[in-house]
């Protein structure tokens, strides 16, 4: 949760009516020195009055992995047999979470969001935000020979024995390229692709993240043809 006060709301009515009708289910926002608005505030004002919503303020965060880890971790740490990893601000639609359920408990160890499969999309994205998805997830299934549709998601569940595999690994990725890195990483284990509905309102991706997303990618392609594939 990084700046959300505009959207916070909305996005917490929805989540609250989705756990509603699943009848449990813990919420962990995970929020650092990113946020410059009110955000940390109404996270921990819904916190006391809605014992399924926990805050984390995590200030020693660097980057969004650690953002991303710290919330799974604290997760994984609580006992949690699936643990779902979705962004917050509506990018991630949380009435998409009974369809990860649904494929989690069918079998599967890895559910891995959308958009360019039957029934995802991508509203309010700028072209430029469009074309690091959608060529950022070429390039990726070109080099990496990955099969998802989608490897720029960051929406994806895990079973827990899946996850114990994930916190061990160090991950190469700073910024957006962990999600297309987790997708390769996972591609051994039992997984499955939902659609989800993708919102992007910011169009900024930084310098710095495009740079370590290539970075990485050069290291995984590498590793690929010349040295050992790295797999979780």
């Amino acid at each position: 949760m990084a700046n959300e006060e505009s959207d916070f709301k909305e996005f917490t009515d929805i989540f609250r009516m989705v756990l509603n009708e699943l009848g449990s289910g813990i919420v962990y926002f995970v929020v650092d020195n990113a946020s410059k608005d009110r955000t940390r505030e109404l996270c921990e004002a819904l916190s006391v009055n809605d014992a399924r919503f926990i805050t984390i303020w995590a200030p020693e965060n660097r980057n969004v992995v650690q953002a991303y880890l710290k919330g799974t971790k604290l997760a994984y740490n609580n006992g949690h047999e699936i643990i779902i990893e979705m962004d917050a601000g509506l990018s991630h639609d949380p009435r998409a979470i009974p369809a990860f359920l649904r494929v989690l408990k069918e079998g599967n160890e890895v559910a891995l969001g959308s958009r360019y499969i039957n029934g995802g999309s991508m509203a309010d994205s700028p072209l430029y935000r469009r074309f690091l998805s959608i060529g950022g997830t070429m390039l990726a299934k070109f080099l990496l020979g990955a099969r998802p549709s989608d490897m720029t998601s960051g929406f994806q569940g895990f079973h827990r024995k899946v996850m114990v595999d994930i916190l061990s690994y160090h991950f190469l990725s700073t910024g957006h390229f962990y999600q297309t890195e987790m997708r390769y990483l996972v591609r051994n284990k039992r997984w499955i692709e939902v659609p989800i509905h993708y919102r992007a309102p910011s169009p900024r991706v930084s310098p710095k993240s495009i740079a370590n997303s290539i970075s990485s990618l050069m290291y995984y392609t590498y590793a690929r043809f010349y040295g050992a594939p790295k797999s979780i």
